[in-house]
């Protein structure tokens, strides 16, 4: 994360949400809150435990975004979109990953967006700015502040799906395919941050508070956007945490993470989320 804020926050329990084969336009007791908004999304109100703060919701192959009132709805759906995008990358109204999707939904996965500095951490889940999130960037060539609904929705897809569906080779933990390959990205194994890093590391994330784990979904984040071409644009902007912006750069350069991110096993996306999910 480039506010160098911690990027992670454990799934708070909630009661297993439904898992559908196509994506939900679901209603809650309160009923749809603005129907019609969006082709394949609707927001409903709720009141679901561990998020009676925020008032509605979205959801996306039974994973849920939450909103605080202040957050435009055109950022709710817009991370909708992306969140659909990830799972369903090829956009035929069906996740990719059968088995990435329901653990998802298994570990009650969600994201929650919060408009104003005091809403930020106060919900045990994921979090995400609705002032961070800029979906105009994916349409003006990529210039201007990056859109982090990129990362956060990412985040929880691969903490909360990936890490625990794959845990021999994607899980955060210590001596997986994943973790082996940013020990190499970072020039060694570190539980704490190293001052300096080793010159020939390419992986230099610095933040104090982000532990070994949190290092490693930082990882994962940097190497599948950098190959998806998000990155492309913010070399001088990110080379303090990441140096291989580009496909070229990691398929050259981090061997190991590029063979990861390409094995058919896992379904990886192979295109970067624009927000114009199109089922």
């Amino acid at each position: 994360m480039l506010n160098h804020r911690s990027s992670r926050r454990q799934p708070i329990a909630l009661p297993l949400l439904t898992l559908f084969p196509l994506l939900s336009c679901e209603a809650s007791v309160e009923g749809p809150i603005n129907p019609g908004t969006d082709p394949n999304f609707t927001i409903v109100a709720h009141s679901d435990p561990g998020f009676t703060s925020t008032n509605r919701k979205v959801d996306v192959f039974g994973v849920p975004i939450y909103a605080y009132a202040e957050v435009e709805d055109e950022k709710l759906l817009h991370a909708a979109n992306i969140m659909a995008q990830y799972l369903d990358n090829n956009e035929d109204g069906v996740v990719d990953n059968a088995l990435l999707t329901s653990t998802l939904v298994s570990n009650n996965a969600a994201l929650y967006m919060w408009k104003n500095e005091s809403q930020q951490g106060s919900i045990h889940a994921q979090d995400l700015g609705a002032d961070e999130s800029v979906p105009a960037w994916h349409t003006n060539g990529k210039t201007g502040r990056f859109d982090a609904a990129l990362e956060e929705v990412w985040h929880v897809i691969t903490h909360s799906g990936f890490s625990t569906a794959y845990p021999n080779t994607l899980s955060e933990k210590s001596g997986t395919l994943l973790t082996n390959a940013m020990d190499i990205a970072r020039g060694g194994h570190f539980e704490s941050i190293p001052n300096p890093y080793p010159t020939e590391a390419w992986y230099t994330y610095d933040d104090e508070t982000c532990d070994y784990g949190c290092m490693a979904a930082e990882y994962i984040y940097w190497a599948m956007t950098s190959v998806l071409g998000a990155q492309e644009t913010r070399a001088h902007e990110i080379q303090q945490e990441w140096k291989l912006n580009t496909e070229v750069k990691v398929r050259e350069t981090d061997k190991a993470i590029y063979a990861l991110l390409t094995d058919p096993t896992y379904v990886f996306p192979t295109v970067l989320p624009d927000g114009t999910y199109k089922r």
